[in-house]
């Protein structure tokens, strides 16, 4: 889709309509016949990245690991070779987007919510295995899948306001070895 290109390389915001239909080869007449805004595109763009993701993380070999922490420790791999691509090619369309108008529009925010829940929940449930076999007290799938997020998301962020993947690595880095503690699991 020409829009996650554009938005992912100049933000929602800066990307206009204008420049989707450049993009798209198409008119603005044809813009507006398939989205009555350019709201309704944010929607749309952010729920095709949600299942286009879905999609790529649930078929990933990780997913048939016998050990749920080893799932787990091979997202946080696959994330890493993500950060090979340039900045914009493993920025998450659904975090760039909420970022810039989480406030002022409740749709794109209600999208984006849905699609940082569906990453929460990959990664919830070879949680929730792990501590089913490796019980650690005070500690839930959930908010360890929110923590995961919470460190995809703020390493992507870092990355772009400093141009470089390393904060984003250094994250998935210190996450692992959070885990690694965790689980009782050394390197």
């Amino acid at each position: 889709m020409a829009a996650r290109a554009l938005v992912r390389h100049k933000g929602f915001a800066a990307t206009s309509v204008d420049d989707l239909c450049a993009a798209a080869g198409v008119t603005k007449g044809a813009f507006f016949h398939h989205f009555p805004s350019k709201e309704a595109l944010g929607v749309a763009l952010i729920e095709d990245w949600t299942e286009t993701t879905g999609a790529m993380f649930a078929a990933h070999a990780y997913n048939s690991l016998p050990d749920p922490l080893d799932r787990v420790l091979a997202y946080l791999d696959l994330r890493r070779q993500l950060l090979e691509m340039p900045i914009p090619e493993f920025s998450c369309v659904a975090g760039t987007t909420v970022q810039e108008a989480y406030e002022s529009s409740p749709p794109i925010r209600a999208a984006a919510a849905a699609s940082i829940r569906s990453g929460v929940d990959h990664v919830r449930a070879h949680l929730a295995a792990a501590l089913a076999a490796h019980p650690v007290a005070g500690v839930t799938a959930e908010s360890l899948g929110r923590m995961v997020q919470v460190a995809v998301q703020g390493g992507i962020v870092l990355a772009k306001a400093l141009d470089d993947p390393a904060p984003a690595r250094e994250a998935f880095d210190h996450l692992e070895r959070y885990l690694r503690l965790l689980f009782g699991r050394p390197a």
